[in-house]
């Protein structure tokens, strides 16, 4: 068993041991990239101010997010194709989750279904929704996650058209894998994947195959989906897609401080900024960077939620020093999970709690609740001064 110090460990048996097009798939961004590599490159800009003689003991790193107590304030973020980076994915690392005291994002884009899901845990999830043109398929869906005990509704609202990610595209990229000669050579160096890919629950869509007339195998997948993202998903439709599910909604993809405005006025529960993971307008700022305006912007008015970017404890800790309640890991956690399924995922847990743990009690501070702006130095002109 290989010593396992930090997240870029996991990241290199991650990418030794899952077929090309899915790692790939997890470690891209759109047309540049330049938002992806700004999601991480800007959280290095941020120091932090050690502070000595202060009292260490009785640290702890617990809190809540939406009203849920949690070990840590991070979040498994929704990952579309979970399932193909691991046999049984979803379920593996909701149970990872669910073990270390963390809230655990099911995509609508993943492998294992929502039931699945709820059969093999025993506390509730969050189930990420993007909305559809077939306005039948999303009430059904929004039920299953009700009848399946969802605690919360994450609905993603950046992805109403898709950024072109040139990667995918080359891979042909699908669920599962389309068998051309270039993925047979790939897949045969996995092997240890495609064995446990053959015990696997479900290698196809798990909340859409079998729940949409007509849909039975990835070709026919692949033209309904390429149709379905609602292209006129505007504010008026995200208040009756709340008031259609009743509980806690959590909005995700905001990244300007308007739209952040907007979500506290149609009620959401907490907002996630969020670009994707850079995986859709390339060319947008980083989270971390546009997150103090947001913060300025809703003035305690609503949760918010850092996402993309984040690689490590002290990225963690930079988010809530920033105001943000919680934050959500997504590659950060898959890295985990394809290097070593659902111990992968609790090591990569551990990993980031023992970092934010440590790097608290270097800045001074025993409680997240307690960090704040004074314990970072932040460049000036961080947000950036642009020409309106």
């Amino acid at each position: 068993m290989p010593v396992i110090t930090n997240i870029q460990d996991l990241k290199r048996i991650y990418e030794r041991r899952v077929p090309r097009m899915f790692f790939d798939y997890a470690e891209s961004g759109s047309w540049t990239e330049q938002t992806f590599r700004e999601n991480t490159s800007d959280f290095e800009k941020i120091r932090l101010r050690q502070r000595v003689a202060v009292d260490m003991s009785g640290r702890t790193t617990s809190g809540k997010m939406i009203g849920e107590d949690v070990a840590m304030p991070v979040a498994l973020a929704p990952v579309g194709l979970t399932g193909m980076q691991h046999a049984d994915g979803e379920i593996k690392a909701a149970k990872a989750a669910e073990d270390f005291g963390v809230p655990f994002t099911l995509s609508t884009m993943s492998i294992n279904s929502i039931e699945d899901v709820a059969e093999a845990t025993t506390k509730p999830f969050w189930f990420q929704l993007y909305t559809m043109n077939d306005e039948d398929y999303v009430r059904r869906l929004i039920q299953r996650a009700k009848d399946a005990k969802c605690s919360a509704l994450v609905i993603t609202l950046d992805l109403q058209i898709l950024g072109q990610r040139h990667k995918d595209l080359k891979n042909g990229l699908s669920a599962p894998p389309k068998l051309t000669p270039k993925t047979i050579a790939n897949l045969m160096t996995k092997w240890a994947w495609g064995i446990e890919m053959l015990g696997a629950k479900r290698r196809e869509f798990g909340n859409i195959v079998g729940h949409v007339e007509g849909i039975s195998d990835a070709s026919s997948l692949g033209a309904w989906t390429s149709e379905q993202f609602d292209l006129s998903l505007d504010w008026g439709k995200i208040a009756k897609l709340k008031e259609m599910w009743g509980g806690k909604v959590i909005l995700k993809g905001i990244l300007d401080a308007e739209d952040a405005k907007m979500a506290v006025k149609v009620g959401a529960d907490a907002i996630v900024v969020s670009n994707h993971g850079g995986r859709q307008l390339d060319g947008a700022l980083s989270s971390i960077r546009m997150l103090p305006k947001i913060m300025d912007a809703v003035g305690g008015e609503v949760e918010v939620i850092l996402d993309s970017g984040i690689r490590s404890g002290q990225d963690v800790l930079k988010s809530l020093a920033l105001g943000a309640s919680g934050t959500m890991i997504g590659r950060a956690f898959v890295y985990g999970l394809g290097a070593m399924g659902q111990k992968g995922v609790t090591t990569a847990l551990e990993v980031i709690h023992k970092e934010l743990d440590t790097t608290m009690a270097l800045c001074g501070e025993r409680k997240v609740s307690d960090l704040g702006r004074h314990n970072l130095l932040i460049p000036q002109n961080f947000e950036g001064k642009w020409q309106d």
